[in-house]
Formats: structure tokens, sequence, C-alpha cells
């Protein structure tokens, strides 16, 4: 028997990386999966995944899921894909929120409209989809609301700054952005905390070796060993979204720490691991 046997699940982002990771582990306990992102073929993007895998994926391995293409950019969208996750499998049990859109360039050659596109995704789409789904949570006195952040969050700190920065430059805005997601989920969850919801934040300890860390020079490639599988991420966004609320509401993590507290993993790294994380955090 699966932890999330007939629940209702969106997660977004899911045509590769950590949200294709987290598709493939909440639909094997037993979650239906609506799997969303814009890619919906492969070879139509130039990283590989997409949704017609992550599904065929999930269905091969016993899974149910469907794809669903959507411009998350766009709130009448957001608001699409609710509907359509209702139609196909029922009022929403769990949202994870892990879309994102990494621009890394150094502020003074920002272009603005690709800042205004990066809070779109990873700040607005939230807002938009986490409001669709209360309209299923709040009255069944039940959910789940998972946003999937970043150490990037964490700001590099005060001056003098180091030759070689945690936070490198180039990552103010997409760290702002997390940033905001972060405050965004303790608001929010404070709001519901009557209503048997859990509303979190988890982010890598470190790098996930994905297409994306590989392409912002992030990874040296696809599954490099000195990065933290995406299934880490999957295993703990499935214990935020399982856990009692009352035990995990509210909660700004890191995947490391969490697998630690749960002993899925003996020894962490990174953030959470070995430093502390956010200053929204219960690090």
């Amino acid at each position: 028997m699966g932890k999330l046997d007939g629940k209702s699940v969106i997660v977004t982002g899911a045509s590769r990386g950590i949200g294709e990771a987290i598709a493939k582990c909440v639909a094997a306990e037993g979650g239906r999966i609506l799997c969303v992102a814009r890619t919906l073929t492969e070879g139509s993007h130039p990283f590989p995944g997409s949704l017609e895998s992550t599904v065929s994926a999930i269905r091969q391995a016993g899974g149910e899921a469907t794809a669903l293409p959507a411009d998350l950019t766009d709130p009448a969208e957001c608001r699409r894909v609710v509907d359509e996750a209702r139609r196909i499998y029922g009022p929403v049990d769990v949202l994870v929120n892990n879309a994102a859109l990494a621009v890394l360039q150094h502020v003074h050659k920002f272009p603005y409209s690709r800042w205004l596109r990066s809070f779109q995704i990873m700040v607005h789409a939230p807002f938009v989809l986490s409001q669709a789904v209360l309209a299923d949570m709040v009255p069944r006195k039940s959910g789940a609301i998972v946003n999937i952040s970043s150490g990037s969050a964490v700001g590099p700190g005060s001056a003098p700054y180091p030759q070689q920065s945690v936070n490198l430059p180039g990552f103010a805005g997409y760290g702002a952005a997390k940033a905001a997601l972060e405050r965004f989920t303790q608001g929010l969850a404070e709001e519901v905390k009557d209503d048997n919801i859990a509303v979190t934040s988890l982010a890598p300890s470190i790098f996930v070796s994905t297409a994306g860390a590989v392409f912002h020079r992030g990874a040296r490639y696809i599954g490099d060993e000195n990065g933290e599988p995406p299934e880490w991420m999957a295993r703990a966004t499935l214990l935020l979204a399982t856990e009692p609320p009352e035990k995990v509401n509210g909660t700004v993590t890191y995947s490391q720490k969490l697998l630690l507290e749960y002993g899925v993993i003996e020894q962490g790294a990174g953030w959470g691991a070995e430093r502390p994380g956010s200053g929204f955090s219960r690090i």
C-alpha cells in the first residue's frame, strides 16, 4: 500500500530533472500524477527529457500519470492546470511547485523581460496554483503544497566577499525569486494552520546534476558524482507531502537535512547538513 494511494497530485516542471524524479517517486507511492511542463515531446527542447517520456516511464512501472503542456507564466494556464487535474483525477490533494527558470546573469546585463518571466514562473505561478488548489483543500481539511526552492535563496552576506562564494555572481535574480517563494511558503502555512494542510519548502543541499546544472556549469555532466541525485529531492518531497501537517507545516528545509532526520541517509553535506540555510528555516 502506497503513501499516496488514489491521491490527485500536480507536479510542475515534470519533464526532466528534479520534477521528473518527484513525479516518478510520487507515482510509485500510488499518486495519480498530472505532469506539467512546457516540453511535451522529446527533441522539442535543447535539454533531454519530456512530459511524454516521464509519463511513459511512470506507466511502464505500473503508475498513473497524464501529461499536460502549459505555459505557467499565464495565470489562466495555471488555473487550467488545476481544472484539468480535477477533471482527470478529482480534487487536488498534493501540489508540487517545481517549475523554474534559471537566468544566471549579472544584474546590469539582465533583460527586464527575462527578470519578469523568472518571477512569473517561480513566484506568481505558485501563488495562482496554490490559490486554485486551496479551493479543494480547505473545504476538505486536507492537502499538501511543496514548493521547490534553492540554496541560492540564501544571500552571500556582507562584504568582504571571498574569491569563491557559495552564491556565485549571476544568482541575484534567481536567488531573489526563490527567497520570495520561501517567504510565501511560510506566510501561506500560517494562514492554513487550522485547515490540516501542510505548506512547505524544500531545496537541494548541494547541486543536483541535471541537464540544467550542466548547462549553467554547476555540474560537469549529468549524474556528476560530486552532486546530489535528483532521487534524494524526490524522497524528501514525498516526506513533506505525506507527513502529518502539524509536524511539517511551515518548514523551509533542505534535502539532506530531512533525509538525515528520517534515517534515509547516514551522512549529509551542503545546506542544512554542514551549514545553516535560509533565515526562514527551522535550522
